[in-house]
């Protein structure tokens, strides 16, 4: 997925978009953690440049074993490359598979193994620092509610300021378009949610 970064220059400008600022599901930040740097959660979906593509033939099920040694609390895979997310129960009675969105450039991507430590409904959102810094415009909290970047469920995971959470922004699932995160579709997540448990192993790849 290829698009520029949105920039608001001015306070007109940021209180005439607000609504598709707010309704974005970036990088998945709230107000007990806000000191990440470089990630626009409020940014709206890059236009694209070309065509986009949502690589619906490598959208297929996958078996866990090639990429967890257990299934112990449960296991969820993220292929950023086919954007795409599954999820097994630890018992293996229960399989899923979930359309995402995926971060923007490889440099906002972190790879490797992680697990949830905390599960939120209703999550709120606040920009870090060095957001409120660049735009001092922006307001200091989003509570839970129709605005909120994380939409309606948020899965937070060991490394610090990333999440699996929901979106409002429903364009944005299939494509390159957080800032680090990953994101679901609202009834997705919501599922993920009852579904899996803290201590979830995690591994994106």
């Amino acid at each position: 997925m290829t698009g520029k970064p949105f920039f608001t220059p001015s306070r007109r400008g940021f209180l005439a978009g607000s609504a598709a600022f707010l309704s974005t599901p970036a990088i998945a930040q709230d107000i007990a953690n806000t000191d990440a740097e470089g990630y626009d959660p409020l940014r709206p979906v890059p236009e694209p440049e070309a065509p986009v593509s949502r690589n619906i033939s490598s959208f297929s099920s996958r078996d866990w074993r090639p990429y967890f040694s257990n299934l112990n609390n449960g296991a969820i895979l993220v292929d950023t490359t086919s954007r795409a997310l599954h999820y097994w129960s630890e018992d293996q009675t229960v399989y899923k598979l979930y359309p995402t969105s995926v971060p923007l450039t490889p440099d906002l991507t972190r790879l490797g193994r992680t697990k949830v430590i905390r599960k939120v409904e209703g999550p709120s959102w606040a920009p870090t620092p060095s957001m409120k810094k660049r735009n001092p415009e922006w307001p200091n909290f989003i509570p839970p509610g129709p605005d909120n970047p994380l939409g309606t469920h948020a899965l937070y995971l060991s490394w610090k300021y990333y999440r699996i959470h929901g979106t409002h922004d429903t364009r944005k699932i299939g494509r390159r378009s957080s800032n680090g995160c990953i994101g679901l579709y609202n009834e997705h997540i919501q599922e993920l949610f009852a579904i899996s448990d803290v201590g979830a192993q995690v591994l994106l790849i």
